[in-house]
């Protein structure tokens, strides 16, 4: 299956997700509410985001963002962002305007739990001058200041090492043309100064990032 056409799976199998979840609400309301099992949210994880985001959070959508290793107040935010209409995703918007409050909490905390999951060994080395120039921008541009030397992020500051480079690529682009809203005003500033070119070699640099060995090891 092309990436365009898992794309177009992602897309109708959450908004019919989406309308099925609707609609059994709808069903249970006239009726006494089953006992909801003790953490229902991987199952639901599983149910309602696998077949974009990936069983393990690393997703090989085009486009998708990777989950494993977020941090549980960022992916609750960007739910909340994506409920309010404040984002633009069509899957995205069909699956967050159902949610709750509790499933905001509830989806972002297991999401939280999903330990990272390395990329791809990719066919050919990272480009070394590439790989260079990335780590100069970042430092340059402050990247490190709020994602951390180790691109892990922390709290309301997503783990950018690893993360997808189209979907990196498309962040960045979004946050300097003001397509893409934050909860802050961090990223636009950050990034509008910042030419297209020093965008995509940054997406680069950090899709490919490890992180160093410590000495002795």
């Amino acid at each position: 299956m092309t990436g365009l056409a898992r794309l177009a799976l992602c897309t109708v199998t959450a908004m019919a997700l989406a309308a099925s979840a609707g609609a059994q609400t709808k069903s249970r309301s006239g009726g006494k509410a089953a006992s909801p099992p003790a953490n229902p949210y991987p199952q639901r994880f599983q149910a309602v985001c696998a077949a974009c985001h990936g069983a393990n959070g690393r997703s090989d959508v085009p486009g998708t963002p990777v989950l494993a290793g977020q941090h549980s107040f960022y992916a609750a935010t960007q739910l909340f962002l994506f409920r309010e209409g404040r984002r633009s995703n069509e899957a995205m918007t069909a699956v967050a305007k159902t949610l709750t409050d509790a499933d905001l909490r509830g989806f972002s905390d297991f999401i939280g739990t999903l330990p990272p999951v390395a990329p791809p060994v990719p066919a050919t080395a990272p480009d070394a001058a590439r790989m260079s120039r990335g780590a100069e921008l970042a430092q340059k541009h402050k990247c490190v200041f709020c994602h951390g030397a180790d691109l892990a992020g922390g709290q309301q500051v997503p783990r950018i090492g690893g993360q997808r480079e189209d979907y990196l690529q498309m962040s960045l682009q979004g946050f300097k043309s003001g397509k893409r809203p934050g909860y802050t005003m961090a990223m636009s500033e950050a990034v509008s100064q910042v030419s297209p070119e020093e965008l995509d070699t940054l997406a680069y640099y950090a899709a490919r990032f490890t992180r160093p060995k410590a000495a002795g090891n």
